[in-house]
């Protein structure tokens, strides 16, 4: 699933997303948790605002971000 996203840009350009949009909703990251390389995509693990957990993909080479993976917080440690 596509997401617009809105990356902190640093000298390098866009290093890291700071928040992101699926559909009317908009949610800040609290937090960077990993991020890894493939080819031609970054990804990044994040904890957004609401405490759940999603995977962020960047396709470098067509130049748009898409939602990978999410898992509510279902309140258990």
């Amino acid at each position: 699933m596509r997401v617009q996203v809105r990356c902190y840009s640093g000298y390098k350009g866009p290093e890291r997303p700071i928040s992101f949009s699926i559909g009317n909703r908009d949610l800040e990251i609290d937090e960077v948790m990993d991020r890894w390389y493939g080819p031609d995509y970054l990804y990044f693990r994040v904890l957004a605002q609401d405490g759940n957990l999603y995977i962020l993909k960047f396709n470098e080479r067509e130049d748009f971000w898409e939602l990978e993976f999410f898992k509510k917080n279902t309140g258990n440690s």
